[in-house]
């Protein structure tokens, strides 16, 4: 048995599941998530608790099991909890603003960048710190539109400038002066 794969699931008081043939449907108080699932594999709900079981120890089965098992799990803790990624901006001049929903980003760029959110994601703002925080209740959105924020203006190795996510350990190099010397 997968390690992770057969630890039970439990639904949070104010979270509501729905099992329709492969097709899970979870409603919390952030939010509503669906998920398609592998038809391998079984997925039942008994009172307050989500399990999934594989039908054989075949490879495929084996590998889905874990992964059915973890999805289900972040889809339950996002719309009870939510998921939040932090960004930071770092650099002379670079900053960010909230324009209604959107994002107003000054990256250096001749232009500033306006990133609006997909559905289901929200931004918070720090702009004395430049400081982004994006939330959401599917962890999958989440990540996705943090890397496509970082991606505007990635941290370049020289200097350290760009944007970043907090506690991103950022590879610095040495300049032509540093290497010529020695």
């Amino acid at each position: 048995m997968s390690r992770i794969g057969k630890k039970p699931i439990s639904i949070p008081a104010g979270t509501e599941c729905k099992l329709d043939g492969m097709t899970l449907k979870v409603k919390g108080p952030r939010g509503q998530l669906q998920g398609d699932f592998h038809p391998n594999m079984q997925i039942a709900i008994d009172n307050d608790l989500i399990t999934v079981k594989r039908p054989s120890d075949d490879r495929i089965d084996r590998s889905l099991h874990g992964l059915t098992r973890t999805l289900i799990s972040n889809m339950v803790i996002g719309v009870s909890q939510g998921f939040s990624k932090t960004l930071n901006i770092v650099g002379v001049g670079y900053k960010v603003d909230l324009k209604g929903k959107a994002l107003n980003l000054s990256l250096g760029y001749s232009h500033a960048v306006d990133y609006a959110p997909p559905e289901g994601i929200e931004f918070e703002v720090d702009s004395k710190k430049n400081v982004i925080v994006v939330r959401g209740a599917s962890k999958q959105a989440v990540g996705q539109v943090s890397a496509e924020i970082r991606k505007l203006r990635p941290p370049e190795p020289y200097k350290g400038k760009g944007v970043m996510y907090v506690n991103e350990k950022i590879r610095r190099k040495a300049g032509k002066a540093a290497a010529s010397k020695g």
